[in-house]
């Protein structure tokens, strides 16, 4: 049987020999990506780390795709979360060595999702260079940055679109939220991919292009007037935090801050500023500072560890002063950190570590809310706020948002730059005003665009006080959630392997 000179060239294409030096170029293209982020700061490498991927991509077979893929994740995960072992080896009781040995086996299981992705995407594209570069590969990345924010609880961290946060694509945030900034920008790395047609990158050029017109728009409004809130750095090194004997100097410290921060209508305190059970310090403390701000009508959000009598104890931000006692409990836990998964079969793991209050249970309120500062604030603490829907469940009620975090866990590395670049996202994608309240920085007021208006040195104490303006209304992305963007991403994909198909059989 004649097979036709077309066909036979296009199955010896499909079949090109696997090239060993794609996959460091891959894993260097990943590293490359991490540039994109706070604090460097480069946000077109999210577009030319991904091109480079996509261009290795462009062709070959699924499995060599996912091998591809998954070594581009390798030097994504590998450089840019690579922090993690600080906290294990020196807050969490291992040695170094088997520290740095955790982190790297969680770089390269997270990594796999950018392996399934380049394999689906260069499955469901059938070697179509265009219909996998601009279709299927885009849309299949989305999804995996989709699933990767909520599967096993979820770990969103260095999702691409969190680098644009100073770049036009950033206006996408309100319409589709962190994965429709994402979609912009890994679409774009394809239609660089595809450099040698025009139409692409005038598809492209015309998509940036509405995005500097989407920045113009405003979702929200003022509700009323401007307050001013103060928030504390207490700077407390995170090795001494929970020793018995450190308790009153660090209460002294906090104590000390809000004095200087009295002339303020709300003054937020970090994650466990208490390094103490609530009802352990109701009389020196609570009870007189809950006083003090009800005579100077203020509020003062305070974070602490709250026990209950059936013994569960929560992560909590507790309201003091003329808004009434009010708290949310922490509800999104951080695995290993705050709670043992499976912790009957992983026991023995847990005993490898040494954190203190890691058996928190998660709250059960519906939604984070708080009230203080005699409105209704959005609340989340520390990860929390690395989860963009969770966050939007506070609105339309919330004038503003609080994060209270402590990312002194995670000493002086990459870290609490990233976590502040997606703290600003959200309240990019919310229309909030937000005050970010950390123990060692980086603390933050940050404007409804993404801006932050005041920041304070990491690892020094600081008051950082300026206006927050309450904000009333919703944008596209609070309204409709994640959902435009994965019914928009499975429409691609099914698109592109459609086209690749349709290609195929003529």
């Amino acid at each position: 049987m004649n097979i036709p000179a077309q066909v036979a060239s296009r199955r010896s294409s499909s079949r090109q020999p696997d090239q060993w030096w794609r996959y460091p170029l891959a894993l260097l293209a990943g590293v490359l990506s991490v540039g994109a982020f706070a604090p460097f700061g480069y946000g077109v490498l999210a577009i030319l780390g991904p091109a480079v991927l996509f261009a290795l991509v462009a062709g070959r077979r699924p499995g060599e795709a996912f091998r591809l893929g998954w070594a581009y994740g390798v030097g994504l995960m590998g450089f840019g979360v690579f922090w993690l072992r600080i906290s294990l080896a020196q807050f969490g009781g291992l040695n170094l060595a088997l520290a740095v040995l955790v982190t790297l086996v969680f770089a390269l299981v997270v990594a796999a999702f950018y392996g399934v992705a380049a394999w689906a995407g260069a499955r469901a594209g059938r070697g179509r260079a265009l219909a996998t570069g601009l279709l299927t590969l885009p849309a299949a990345w989305v999804l995996a940055e989709w699933v990767r924010g909520w599967f096993l609880t979820g770990f969103p961290w260095l999702a691409l679109g969190y680098s644009q946060i100073d770049l036009p694509s950033a206006a996408v945030a309100p319409l589709l939220g962190i994965y429709g900034v994402t979609l912009l920008v890994v679409f774009t790395a394809g239609c660089l991919a595809a450099w040698r047609r025009r139409w692409p990158l005038l598809l492209a050029a015309g998509l940036w292009a509405a995005a500097v017109g989407a920045d113009t728009l405003n979702w929200g409004r003022a509700s009323g007037p401007p307050f001013e809130a103060s928030i504390l750095q207490g700077n407390i090194e995170q090795s001494l935090k929970w020793r018995p004997d450190r308790l009153r100097s660090t209460l002294d410290v906090y104590l000390d801050l809000t004095e200087q921060a009295s002339a303020s209508r709300l003054i937020v305190w970090p994650e466990t500023a208490v390094p103490a059970f609530a009802h352990q310090v109701e009389g020196d403390l609570l009870e007189p500072l809950d006083a003090w701000a009800r005579a100077r009508g203020q509020d003062v959000v305070v974070g602490i560890p709250v026990r209950e009598r059936d013994g569960s104890y929560y992560n909590a931000l507790l309201n003091l002063g003329v808004s009434g006692r009010n708290r949310y409990d922490k509800r999104h836990l951080v695995p290993f950190g705050e709670f043992m998964p499976l912790r009957p079969l992983l026991l023995p793991l847990a005993e490898l570590f040494a954190i203190p209050m890691s058996n928190f249970s998660p709250g059960r309120a519906e939604r984070p809310l708080l009230v203080t500062a005699g409105l209704t604030a959005g609340a989340s603490i520390c990860y929390e706020d690395a989860f963009g829907g969770e966050v939007a469940q506070a609105l339309p009620e919330a004038a503003f948002l609080i994060n209270a975090s402590n990312d002194g866990w995670f000493g002086d590395s990459l870290a609490p730059h990233q976590h502040l670049e997606i703290a600003r996202m959200r309240a990019r994608e919310t229309d909030r005003y937000l005050l970010r309240a950390t123990n060692t920085g980086v603390s933050a007021i940050i404007d409804p665009r993404g801006r932050p208006t005041a920041v304070a040195p990491q690892f020094a104490q600081a008051v950082l006080t300026g206006d927050v303006t309450p904000r009333a209304g919703r944008t596209p992305y609070v309204h409709f959630g994640d959902w435009p963007v994965v019914l928009l991403a499975l429409g691609m994909l099914a698109a592109g392997a459609w086209v690749a198909r349709r290609r195929q059989t003529h």
